[in-house]
């Protein structure tokens, strides 16, 4: 499945739950251009998968037709498909990443990052003897992570860690130059 498959997805399912949203807020809730709102909406209208009804005041109501149902269960059974792919190769490669630390004898973890990859990575660590010792996250310091709080970069002061995990995966360069400039040395990093 292609990034635009999602994004055509994404723009069916708000439609089909507000048939008459504008292109500018489409726009605005998917986070793409308006120009790009507008370039798939023609396509799918050309395609049979919605209908126009024009509204009073230059607005226009899309309606899914029987062909726009099918495609769009075609496209959620592909990214059903899609996001368990996903998920099977990022437990395995957390799990990789475990074992790997355990064996170099790391025991006590902190995590980087307090998402969604934070969150499978605490999941497959229940299954280790590895400790997970802190979260950093400055844009959620203070938030509960499961029964952990998440803290800022002075986290790193306390030495009960043996490596830091790159759980947010924006930026990984980024970070990983932020660590460095706060103390911890690239053989201390461990990324995805």
């Amino acid at each position: 499945m292609d990034k635009e498959d999602i994004q055509v997805l994404r723009l069916m399912g708000e439609i089909k739950s507000d048939g008459s949203p504008s292109q500018r807020e489409l726009s605005r809730r998917l986070n793409i251009s308006l120009g790009l709102v507008n370039s798939f909406l023609k396509r799918l209208v050309n395609k049979g998968y919605f209908k126009v009804k024009t509204m009073p005041r230059n607005r226009v109501k899309y309606f899914l037709t029987a062909e726009g149902v099918t495609r769009k269960s075609k496209l959620t059974v592909e990214y059903l498909r899609y996001s368990v792919n996903f998920y099977k190769e990022i437990k395995k490669l957390l799990l990789n990443r475990f074992r790997e630390m355990e064996a170099n004898q790391q025991k006590s973890v902190l995590f980087f990052g307090a998402g969604e990859v934070a969150e499978l990575a605490y999941l497959y660590l229940q299954l280790t003897d590895i400790r997970l010792a802190g979260i950093i996250d400055e844009n959620r310091t203070g938030r509960a992570f499961f029964e952990i709080r998440v803290e800022n970069i002075n986290r790193l002061e306390q030495k009960d860690w043996d490596v830091v995990l790159m759980t947010r995966l924006d930026n990984t360069d980024r970070d990983i130059k932020y660590l460095t400039e706060n103390g911890v040395t690239l053989d201390k990093i461990i990324t995805l």
